[in-house]
């Protein structure tokens, strides 16, 4: 049984951390350019670290684009924690974070290949696949609930 726990927080907090799982899931695993994952935007987001027992195992950063709108960013995931529900509590707490913070919509550009995992979250496929870093997104919604 995995001890997954999620803490919010400032870049300051979880800046090496995050950057570690960020460099290798999205710059080892899949090709990103360095430069363009470390796009300076971590130190104005929320930032949230999740970890299993003392070990980091995924992060993920949320902005407000406008003040009624959430947007989930760098949802990355250890690939040896995938099936363990650390992308759903990840989830969970920027959800939340998003709402007590005024957001009534959360949005995100998924990974087509990540498309549904979020729509088990309860998010909804809207406009047409695009292309980011290299990679076909979609971009996806949910509203939050009052």
């Amino acid at each position: 049984m995995s001890d997954i726990t999620v803490k919010t927080g400032s870049w300051s907090d979880f800046a090496d951390a995050a950057s570690e799982i960020r460099m290798t899931v999205f710059v080892e695993e899949q090709g990103v350019d360095a430069s363009e994952e470390l796009d300076g935007k971590d130190p104005d987001a929320v930032q949230f670290l999740a970890r299993d027992g003392g070990d980091p195992v995924g992060t993920a950063r949320l902005r407000f684009p406008e003040p009624d709108v959430g947007k989930a960013e760098r949802v990355a995931v250890r690939e040896s924690a995938r099936s363990d529900g650390v992308g759903a509590a990840l989830m969970r707490a920027v959800e939340d974070a998003a709402h007590e913070n005024g957001a009534d919509v959360i949005v995100l550009h998924a990974q087509t290949r990540v498309e549904g995992f979020y729509r088990k979250l309860g998010y909804e496929t809207v406009g047409e696949e695009f292309e980011e870093a290299g990679i076909p997104h979609v971009e996806m919604r949910k509203p939050l609930e009052g």
